[in-house]
């Protein structure tokens, strides 16, 4: 049985970044986890870095397809919004729940490094986006600057509460989040 050497790289890196943080999980500890050679590794990555990028992108795929699938399988109109609080109190009760992966790596990085700051704000934006097109297709709003304001809005709100919730290890900064969210939509 053949195995996609490089997803299966990604997937434990991914693992280790999350659970230890990207500046404490070390080259020879994915190698380890990984089962793999260190040539292999570098076959395929040429830096922690390059690991790293690909981590974030692996995990925003994830995400962004989950996402999506739960807010839109919801009822049409405010549900659809308010959705993205009922997801992330999903996301929180798994059991490996640590935060925002993006924040959580743009921390530790220096603030020179561009290539990841650059992939970090991508997603940022990304999901602002689907959040405005949420807005779009299940409010009535009068402007498209109107609906921009209002997921940026929504965005600070779940930003808040992901972070929140995983200091406090507890779920009401993702319900109170979501009362806001309510009052201003």
């Amino acid at each position: 049985m053949k195995r996609n050497v490089r997803q299966h790289i990604i997937e434990t890196a991914s693992t280790l970044f999350y659970r230890n943080g990207y500046n404490s999980t070390g080259i020879n500890e994915i190698i380890a986890e990984s089962g793999i050679a260190k040539a292999t590794l570098y076959n395929h990555f040429k830096s922690k870095e390059d690991i790293c990028l690909a981590y974030l992108q692996y995990k925003h795929h994830k995400f962004t397809h989950d996402i999506k699938a739960f807010c839109t399988s919801q009822n049409e109109g405010k549900k659809q919004v308010l959705a993205v609080f009922d997801f992330l109190s999903l996301f929180f009760k798994e059991k490996d729940f640590n935060g925002c992966w993006c924040i959580k790596t743009v921390s530790e990085i220096p603030k020179e490094n561009e290539r990841i700051r650059n992939e970090i704000q991508k997603q940022k934006k990304e999901l602002i986006s689907f959040i405005a097109n949420l807005i779009q297709e299940n409010l009535e709003i009068l402007s498209l600057e109107e609906s921009d304001i209002l997921a940026k809005q929504i965005y600070l709100l779940y930003e808040s509460a992901v972070a929140e919730s995983h200091l406090h290890q507890n779920d009401w900064p993702i319900a109170q989040a979501k009362g806001i969210c309510e009052k201003i939509i």
